[in-house]
């Protein structure tokens, strides 16, 4: 089951974006506003932005977020370093 949420034509109009970018940039834009309140942990918050561990990261470093580095993300990278 997904959520979805309906914004309204008034603002998607406003945005400066092409059409065809619009949900992928929500999409991130949602994903970084949810793992800077550590409402959301990296993995997820990748998974939400749809994008791979270093791209997630790399934009966490352009829009200087300071990476959360907790016990979910070392497990995370340990399952990573093994290959499973």
């Amino acid at each position: 089951m997904g959520l979805q949420i309906e914004i309204s034509d008034s603002i998607v109009q406003a945005l400066r974006l092409p059409e065809q970018r619009i949900q992928q940039e929500l999409r991130r834009e949602l994903a970084i506003a949810l793992y800077t309140q550590e409402i959301l942990p990296f993995g997820k918050a990748r998974e939400l932005a749809e994008m791979d561990k270093y791209e997630f990261g790399q934009l966490l470093v352009r829009r200087q977020v300071m990476r959360h580095y907790g016990f979910e993300e070392f497990n995370d990278d340990l399952t990573y370093a093994r290959g499973e």
